[in-house]
Formats: structure tokens, C-alpha cells, sequence
């Protein structure tokens, strides 16, 4: 089931579309410190990815990821995985500054790494992750989940290559979140550790900016963070919010923040609004706000009218085979290295610079 009130377990799940036969593709989980895990693994499974092993040094996680996923076997060490011939790609949600490290072990080892947003936290990791994959020609690929496992998402993205809104001039991206503050680790709420509203939920909407808008790069305009609310937890942003333009002479705006009510029927009312010359497109991506009839509405307004598509269950997310495909071919048809590593790059540059317009202090 998809646990649609919290997003830290949020796993969607689709039809199965296996782009390879069982054994073809074989890959492992390390590092099950966010709930991301699932929805990475079920994408690649449901595209015929067979998932072997996994290891986490705590029992509890791994206790519930073997209960969601009783073929898998239990790996005595990240070494058995890393050593182990048959496994392709790693999938890993580590604390966010700790993925970039364990990417560099996963890549020396010889596989592909395959990591939860944010993929990194500083521009010294950056560095350090594009000299890894020069030296072994590997990929760090990145579950930007916010576009990659939303169907009004992945359907956007076909009608604007289609044309259907003509030149794309703003994507405008609002991506709120429920805290659920009980329930989340310590680590959550250590800046160092999770590295900033931006760099962490921001990264989401900053590669929606780049992808919708085709540009291969950004400077950040201006960025603002804040905690107007939470005291008791000092270095939480719970607001941030930022301008960027591309380099195609488009701009992008988001706000990201940790303010969902309790009493919404999800853990977030995410939004995207994409401008082009010739139309207009407004994803409701997990809510229609007052009404009971599911996620997934997408709006779309052109010359030739109006138009409302009820998506779920309709599009799919066929990143996760095109993902497979390209470990297997060596190719870059679901994302290429650049556009993963400019996402992580810009969401840690808005962070760094990023204006603190309020700050709770205990």
C-alpha cells in the first residue's frame, strides 16, 4: 500500500513493464535510512530488475524492507554486495551526506549507484562524485522522484515535446511537504547532515526547472530560507523558496516547505505550473484539494481548448526501464550524467547562498 499521508513512505507503485528478463539485470540495496528506498526499488523491479541482496547496519530497517520484499537476501556487509560479480547497481538512501561516499564505493567497485535526491550535499562531493565517474565510467544516477514517479509528471514532459504549449518561458514549482516531526530520525534535523530545505526537497524542483525548460544550466537569481515555526528544532529549515535562470533565457520559481496541515488528505498538495508561449500546463500531482478523486490531474490549456487528464494508473514511469537499459547499453536515455549532477550542483548553490529571512531559535 501507498502510505499517501506521510512522504517519507511514500512508494509509489505501477503496472509491471519489464524491459528484461529475470536475472538479466541483478541489483542490491545499501543504506536504508529514508523511506525513498521502496519507491526506487519497486521501479526498478516492475521493469524486470531483479533485486538480490541488501545490507543497513540496522535490524529494524532491514527487518521491514525483507517483510516488502521477501525474495531479497540478507548481505552480512556492504563488502558482500560491493564484491558480489552478479550485482550491477547499487540503490541507496543513505543519510544525504553520507551518499555521495557511499557512490564513490559503489562506482570503485565497479557498479552503477543509483541514489535518492538529495544525491549529494556539497560542491566538494560534487567534485569528488564527477572525478569518480570520469575514472570509471559509471553512473550516479539520481531519484528525482518528484518528476520521475508521478504520472501528471512524466505526461508534461511528452506534451511539451510534443509541442503542445509551444516554448516553455517559466516552470513555477510548489512543493510542500508534511514534517510529521515524531517520526522523523535525528539526523533530519542536523543542517550538516541533511543539508538544507534547498539542497534536499529543493533539489526536486530544480531538476523540473532544468528538464521542462530544456536548459543544460542556471544561475540562482535569489534564494530565501526560514524557520518560522519550529524552535525546538533550530537548524530545520521549514521554508525555502528560490529564483533561477536558465540558460536559454527561461526562469524558474519553487517554494518548498514543511507546513502541510494535518488535516490535508496527503502528505503534500505538490504543484507544478509549466508557461510557454503557446499554452499553459498545472499539475496536481497527488491531490485535487476538496474533492476524494485521487492524484494525478493534469491541466491543459493551448489553441485548441481546454483540457482535464485523470492520469492514475495511465502513463507509467518509464524512466526505471529506460534506466536499466542504459546500465545495460551504456547509454543515457533516462537522464544523462549532466543534467543529474546540474540539479545537485544548483540545489547546493541556492542552499549556500540562500538569505535566512526568519530564524527560531530555543
Amino acid at each position: 500500500m501507498i502510505n499517501r499521508k506521510d512522504g517519507m513512505g511514500y512508494a509509489p507503485q505501477g503496472k509491471p513493464q519489464p524491459v528484461v528478463k529475470p536475472g538479466e539485470f541483478v541489483f542490491a540495496a545499501i543504506a536504508l535510512n529514508h523511506g525513498h528506498i521502496y519507491g526506487m526499488c519497486n521501479g526498478l523491479i516492475e521493469a524486470g530488475g531483479t533485486l538480490k541482496s541488501v545490507y543497513d547496519p540496522n535490524p529494524q530497517r532491514v527487518a521491514a524492507f525483507c517483510k516488502r520484499y521477501p525474495e531479497v537476501k540478507l548481505a552480512a556487509s556492504e563488502m558482500e554486495i560491493l564484491e558480489d560479480p552478479e550485482v550491477m547497481l547499487v540503490a541507496g538512501a543513505a543519510i544525504p551526506s553520507d551518499r555521495c561516499a557511499l557512490g564513490l564505493r559503489v562506482l570503485e567497485a565497479g557498479k552503477d549507484y543509483f541514489t535518492d535526491k538529495a544525491p549529494l550535499t556539497t560542491l566538494e562531493q560534487l567534485a569528488a562524485a564527477k572525478a569518480k565517474v570520469a575514472q570509471t565510467g559509471k553512473k550516479y544516477m539520481v531519484y528525482y522522484s518528484e518528476r520521475l514517479h508521478v504520472e501528471t509528471a512524466v505526461f508534461a514532459g511528452q506534451l511539451i515535446a510534443e509541442g503542445a504549449i509551444g516554448q516553455v518561458i517559466q516552470v513555477l514549482g510548489l512543493g510542500p511537504h508534511r514534517l510529521n516531526a515524531t517520526s522523523r530520525p535525528d539526523w533530519f534535523f542536523i543542517k550538516e547532515k541533511y543539508g538544507g530545505i534547498l539542497c534536499d526537497i529543493g533539489s526536486h524542483q530544480i531538476e523540473q526547472i532544468l528538464f521542462y525548460t530544456g536548459a543544460k544550466d542556471a544561475t540562482i537569481a535569489y534564494s530565501q530560507i526560514g524557520n518560522f515555526n519550529h524552535p525546538i528544532h533550530p537548524e530545520l529549515d521549514d521554508f525555502g523558496d528560490a529564483l533561477l535562470v536558465t540558460d536559454n533565457g527561461a526562469t524558474g520559481y519553487f517554494r518548498v516547505d514543511w507546513f502541510t496541515p494535518d488535516g490535508l488528505q496527503t502528505w503534500g498538495d505538490g504543484r507544478c505550473f509549466i508557461l510557454g508561449t503557446e499554452g499553459y500546463i498545472e499539475q496536481r500531482k497527488y491531490m485535487n484539494i476538496g474533492a476524494n478523486d485521487g492524484p494525478d490531474h493534469l491541466y491543459l490549456a493551448n489553441g485548441k481548448g481546454e483540457t482535464h487528464f485523470n492520469l492514475a494508473g495511465k502513463i507509467g514511469y518509464p524512466f526505471f526501464g529506460q534506466l536499466i537499459l542504459d546500465c545495460l547499453n551504456r547509454t543515457e536515455t533516462a537522464m544523462t550524467q549532466e543534467h543529474a549532477f546540474k540539479a545537485a550542483e544548483l540545489a547546493v548553490k541556492a542552499q549556500s547562498q540562500a538569505v535566512v529571512i526568519q530564524e527560531k531559535t530555543k
